[in-house]
């Protein structure tokens, strides 16, 4: 059975870090990820059971409203998501590097999942916010069609239009550079 994902993001560190204990509170959740993102943001990153990720993030929603940036929940999140999310994903061998940058930490989650559904690529990491000003990017990698497919089916999710800045396809991309990013 697939996990589902949740997630909320704040505009308040203290707020954030309320909303995080409400949502681990409120229903039997695994916590992903809890953390200071730029700008003074703060996410909170649950997965497990649908119904208990839909009651975590509605408990994060419902501690802070006035500071609430946005919310997301996934219910058949892809496995890969989590662990790009924790930087926890083994890249392997980078045929294609394929990047995406958002300007909302929900989207890029969002795009990640839409973007490995669509096409067979690995995510290498879906970076929130940090260092990075309030954007976020995901880096994934696969062949060169399969990459292109995947951003694109990312850039066409409802929730992600308007909020995707840009992406880049790069083919064989040279070891030095690879090396940089990761």
């Amino acid at each position: 059975m697939r996990q589902a994902l949740g997630m909320v993001e704040l505009i308040s560190i203290p707020a954030g870090i309320e909303a995080g204990d409400a949502m681990l509170k409120a229903a039997s959740v695994e916590l992903v990820t809890a953390q200071a993102a730029c700008a003074g943001k703060y996410i909170v990153v649950v997965s497990g059971e649908a119904a208990a990720v839909e009651a975590s993030v509605k408990a994060g929603r419902e501690t802070s409203p006035v500071k609430l940036i946005d919310s997301i929940v996934i219910p058949n999140v892809d496995e890969q998501v989590p662990l790009a999310v924790n930087m926890c994903s083994d890249p392997g061998k980078i045929e294609t590097l394929g990047v995406i940058e958002t300007f909302s930490l929900c989207a890029a989650v969002i795009a990640a999942d839409a973007a490995v559904k669509a096409a067979s690529v690995r995510l290498i990491e879906v970076r929130l916010g940090r260092g990075l000003g309030g954007k976020s990017f995901i880096t994934l990698t696969g062949d060169v069609a399969a990459v292109r497919e995947a951003i694109k089916a990312a850039s066409e999710i409802e929730e992600v239009k308007g909020l995707m800045s840009e992406s880049v396809v790069i083919p064989s991309p040279h070891p030095d550079i690879v090396k940089a990013i990761f």
